[in-house]
């Protein structure tokens, strides 16, 4: 049974914060699926995933190639079966049943957009549904654990 993260950036963009999710997911041996609904969004995180340290490349492909199970990350908005962590960008939704069956979900979202409103949602959709959940806000350029819920039993 997985837990669900919940990211409300504050002062990062999500092109900053998006790579160093990533980076330390992979450090977890976890595939990772980024799912958004909004392809000028993709567009724009893969970009910054390519523009990133070259030392610090994180190998990645948007979803519709031809090697997309074959992809460490998967940027798109395609079904979490293959993949030990979601992370969801631009108000993209994780259901209880995908996040029982990850290693974990996150769910990335601006303080400033709509996407805070749909992520109160989802928390509330979740935890009702028993999935564990932390919620994280950035304080002086670093996160600081706001909430928690245990998962039910």
């Amino acid at each position: 049974m997985g837990a669900v993260f919940f990211y409300e950036l504050q002062g990062a963009p999500l092109e900053v914060t998006l790579p160093m999710l990533i980076e330390k997911a992979r450090g977890q041996g976890w595939r990772v699926l980024v799912r958004g609904t909004d392809p000028d969004l993709l567009a724009r995180l893969d970009d910054a995933l390519w523009q990133g340290a070259v030392d610090a490349f994180l190998a990645h492909g948007m979803a519709g190639g031809p090697h997309d199970a074959d992809q460490p990350v998967l940027l798109g908005d395609v079904p979490a079966a293959d993949f030990a962590c979601v992370m969801a960008v631009g108000g993209a939704s994780v259901t209880p049943q995908e996040a029982d069956d990850l290693a974990r979900a996150c769910i990335l979202f601006d303080s400033h957009d709509t996407a805070k409103a749909q992520a109160r949602v989802q928390w509330k959709t979740l935890t009702e549904a028993g999935v564990a959940a932390q919620y994280w806000a950035q304080e002086d350029g670093r996160w600081v654990k706001k909430a928690e819920r245990a998962a039910k039993t």
